[in-house]
Order: C-alpha cells, then structure tokens, then sequence
C-alpha cells in the first residue's frame, strides 16, 4: 500500500503545474510513441542517477553551504549528460545522432532537477529515514511517474489537437487545461 501512495504522489506532483516537472517535454514526448519511450528512459536515468548523487551532496554538504546546492545539481547532471552521450556514441555510433536529441531534451529538463529538489527537500524534514537506497528509489519513482504522465498526456495528445477543437484552444492550451483535470483527479486519488 506505500508503494501505491508513494506513486500517486509521485504522480501527482510530476502532473500538477503548480511544480511545472517536464510539462513541455511530455508534449515533445507525446509526439510519437518512439519520443515518449525515449525520452521518459533518459529522464528516469537522470533522475534515478541524480539523485544518488543528490544523496552525496546532501551528506557532505554543510547546512551554511546549502545555497551552492543548485550549482553542485547543475554540476552533477552535466557530468551525466556528458557520460550519457559519450556511452551512447561510443555504443552505437550509428543511431547516436538519432537518440542524442532525446539526452538534450533529458538532461536539463525541469523534472530532473526538480526531482532532486524534491528528494532532497523531503529528505531533509526527517534525515532519520532517508538513505542512498531511499534517494536512489525516490529517483526512479520520479522518472516512472514522469512516463505515466507522459502516457496519459500521449492518450489525448492527437484528440486535443484535432481539427474538431476549435483554432484558439487547439494545441497547449488545450493540453494544459486537459493536465489540470487529470491531476485533479489523481490528486483525488491521495
């Protein structure tokens, strides 16, 4: 049963605006099928891989520090995207300029560093209970809430772009008050 509240939440908070976790890039994933699986798999292995590193900072960063936290997340998912596209070209040169562009879009995209913010802000109301292993699920948690939502956006996307909505409301409008039902709705659910 914690699994399933930890997931709404995680949910939750990647579909309701008032965080913005990966709002446009759902819409670039939403595009296709081979966007969404792409993009969804290199932000869960940012946000899973982050936020181990979120953990070592945490751990060895003193509390009068604590501002050069977004510098040392910035830091720490460039060093990720940099190995992430040296792995990939390395692995298979000749699809690399295909799958770069999802890394690109992955790698600063507000649902990683807002997953680290996130993790470290929850870890820090009660430090007791957190450890690398907690840090490390909350991490790929995120990034499996980020596909779900992408899933969902990727159910309506063709629909709300549909010639039947009208010009004005076609497109993001109509994708933004369609993610503020759906995450009333799974907000309900908590």
């Amino acid at each position: 049963m914690f699994l399933i509240d930890e997931l709404i939440a995680l949910l939750a908070a990647n579909l309701i605006l008032s965080q913005a976790l990966g709002t446009s890039t759902m819409f670039i994933a939403a595009d296709s099928k081979k966007n969404m699986l792409a993009t969804s798999c290199v932000i869960t292995v940012f946000t899973t891989f982050g936020s181990a590193a979120a953990y070592f900072i945490d751990c060895m960063l003193p509390e009068p520090a604590a501002d050069l936290r977004l510098l040392l997340y910035t830091a720490v998912i460039g060093i990720l995207y940099v190995i992430m596209l040296t792995a990939s070209y390395f692995v298979g040169r000749n699809w690399f300029a295909d799958f770069r562009k999802y890394i690109h879009v992955s790698a600063f995209n507000c649902a990683v560093m807002g997953t680290l913010f996130t993790i470290s802000g929850r870890a820090a109301e009660n430090s007791s209970e957190f450890d690398l292993g907690w840090y490390i699920s909350s991490g790929f948690e995120a990034g499996i809430g980020f596909i779900v939502a992408a899933l969902i956006l990727a159910a309506a996307y063709r629909k709300l772009n549909s010639a039947k909505v009208p010009a004005s409301f076609r497109g993001f409008p109509a994708m933004l008050v369609y993610l503020g039902i759906i995450s009333m709705a799974v907000y309900s659910l908590k």
